[in-house]
């Protein structure tokens, strides 16, 4: 009950991820448009983490699944009725809102009863969740397209995956009752929730943390969201079919989740330094790399190889920026700082993509996917400069 409604929630939101791009294009958007339609869904979750923070403190982890379960289905309806590209987009926004608050519902019950000493390996479980959807899903959307012909049966698999995770969220054992709060260092269970704590007052007392460490978890996380978005788009420009773009996504995403759990352990016995330092310099490179393939005679083999090394980097970066967000979250008010903390790190996911969509507008891909690969560098640095200073010596 932990993982599995994150696993069918994120099975459905890979099927329908890698193949945003293509029905946006089919929509009449070029491809800096397309990317746009793309970042919709980071947007969403940037937007929906203050939203989500209210409502985990205030109903709990579960009815907050239930709900953003309930209108993501609603969202999935729009995409299948969506004729005009901006009511297209605003499903995509809408899925991901709803995305944040499944989030940050489990993102909260681990900060809270996962013992210090496993919390990279729990966390890193919960991303490889996440990981599992990308894995499958892109391998489910290329099986559906090549049975059906069209995007849209995606969308189906998408609406019954969330109906599923609606109907086990709603109707399984409640893991909030199941699980006492791990006691503090004071002997005090750890708070659920700080409700009283405004947002905006928890950013200000925590600045120090959120504007050095959390700026370098924020361009990892514009990194990773680089990752999903620029290679569908890439595929598109050397006019690979939707199938072979799914399947490339795909075996970039089986990379990625099969280091979830080394990432993890490595976290746990040799510190986080040693897991966010070597993903975001490997993904930087690949980046960067990339960006001088696309015209050569061998782009397609480039592609499919550096997508690889881009599943890697992603792969050693699991649960990352949920257990950087859990060691330094204060204990007096959890669930605030969360929401501020996955508020910085989705501002740079939201941020990415727009940002590649505003360059490939002016110049051209290959350009913008070479500056997100500096990006990638500089948190790279961050991380090196900031986690010895913030993170817990009795965690790191």
């Amino acid at each position: 009950m932990v993982y599995a409604p994150t696993v069918l929630f994120s099975i459905g939101d890979g099927a329908i991820i890698p193949l945003i791009p293509i029905i946006a294009s089919r929509l009449g958007a070029d491809v800096a448009l397309a990317a746009l339609v793309a970042s919709a869904i980071v947007v969403g979750e940037l937007c929906g983490n203050l939203p989500a923070g209210w409502a985990v403190a205030r109903l709990g982890e579960r009815w907050t699944m239930i709900i953003a379960g309930l209108v993501s289905m609603c969202s999935a309806a729009l995409m299948l009725l969506s004729t005009e590209l901006w009511a297209f987009t605003a499903s995509v926004f809408l899925m991901g809102f709803c995305a944040a608050a499944f989030g940050l519902a489990r993102h909260a019950f681990m900060t809270t009863r996962v013992p210090i000493a496993f919390r990279a390996r729990a966390l890193s479980l919960l991303g490889g969740s996440n990981r599992l959807g990308v894995f499958i899903g892109p391998f489910v959307a290329a099986a559906l397209l090549a049975l059906f012909g069209s995007p849209d049966a995606a969308i189906w698999f998408f609406l019954v995956c969330v109906g599923a995770t609606v109907v086990l969220v709603a109707f399984g054992p409640d893991p909030e009752k199941e699980f006492a709060a791990v006691a503090t260092p004071s002997g005090a269970p750890a708070p659920r929730s700080a409700p009283g704590t405004g947002v905006i007052r928890t950013m200000w007392n925590n600045r120090q943390v959120l504007s050095r460490l959390g700026v370098a978890a924020a361009a990892l996380s514009a990194v990773r969201s680089t990752r999903q978005v620029v290679l569908p788009l890439w595929g598109v420009s050397l006019g690979l079919d939707a199938q072979t773009i799914a399947i490339v996504v795909g075996v970039s995403g089986a990379i990625d989740f099969a280091l979830f759990y080394a990432s993890g352990q490595v976290m746990d016995r040799f510190g986080r330094l040693w897991a966010a330092l070597p993903a975001s310099i490997l993904m930087g490179l690949g980046f960067l790399a990339l960006a001088f393939t696309h015209d050569l005679d061998s782009a397609t083999i480039w592609f499919v190889a550096l997508g690889g090394v881009l599943g890697l980097g992603n792969g050693l970066s699991s649960g990352i920026l949920m257990t950087l967000g859990a060691d330094t979250a204060p204990q007096s008010e959890p669930a605030a700082y969360l929401g501020s903390w996955r508020t910085l790190t989705n501002a740079g996911a939201a941020a990415a993509p727009l940002l590649v969509s505003a360059i490939t507008a002016v110049t051209a891909l290959p350009l913008a996917t070479g500056v997100m690969g500096l990006v990638g560098l500089l948190g790279a640095a961050g991380f090196l400069r900031w986690i010895p200073r913030f993170v817990p010596r009795t965690v790191d």
